[in-house]
């Protein structure tokens, strides 16, 4: 999905929740549960964010209906370099309403999950506010 690329790449957080389905499910990968609903995901996408260091795609795969998109993606967090892929899945309205996070390695993992526990209190207090 370009749009969402585009908008991730320039940080453009507005045009990346407006991309989001009101009933969007993300699957993250340091997350036992999905989250469920718009507010908590841009939330977890913003923290995402500030935790990314380098963030960039480095190659985007489509079906040929352009419902579902893998975006790969390399960054490092805390120093660990992390390699991984963002499975985007859009509804009729061609809103994103399903969004899986997989990472690797797993020391890369390890960082994350630390990296983004450190932000779970301004995640909650972000989707409350949303």
């Amino acid at each position: 999905m370009r749009e969402f690329r585009a908008a991730v790449e320039a940080g453009n957080h507005q045009a990346i929740e407006a991309l989001l389905a009101d009933d969007v499910r993300f699957t993250s990968p340091v997350a036992f549960k999905p989250y469920a609903g718009k507010p908590i995901t841009a939330a977890v996408l913003r923290a995402a964010s500030r935790v990314f260091e380098d963030f960039h795609y480095v190659r985007e795969i489509h079906s040929p209906d352009e419902r579902d998109h893998a975006l790969v993606f390399e960054a490092t967090v805390g120093g660990t370099t992390v390699n991984g892929c963002d499975f985007l899945h859009v509804d009729d309205e061609g809103l994103i309403d399903d969004f899986v996070v997989m990472v690797r390695p797993l020391s890369g993992a390890m960082a994350l999950a630390e990296a983004m526990g450190a932000q779970f209190d301004r995640i909650v207090a972000e989707a409350a506010e949303g």
